[in-house]
């Protein structure tokens, strides 16, 4: 019988162990692009992300010829529905 309660409390706590899984996802990211900055460099641009005076942040969408607009902008100009 003592046996068998040592057998019973090993498998119990067996159990409870954690085991970290191998599937890979722990450098997998979370969540989507943001379609804008996404839009911008399909089309050739280079997207750079700057500070407001208000302490926010924004997009700006550099083209090719040093031109620049605003990210959101640009893509709802482009992408009107």
């Amino acid at each position: 019988m003592k046996k068998l309660s040592g057998l019973l409390i090993l498998i119990g706590l067996t159990a409870c162990t954690s085991v970290k899984s191998g599937t890979g996802s722990e450098n997998t990211k979370i969540g989507m692009p943001n379609p804008a900055s996404k839009y911008c460099v399909e089309q050739g641009g280079k997207s750079e992300i700057r500070k407001a005076e208000n302490g926010g942040s924004y997009g700006v969408c550099i083209f090719k010829d040093g031109s620049e607009e605003d990210e959101w902008e640009y893509f709802r100009k482009n992408n009107a529905k």
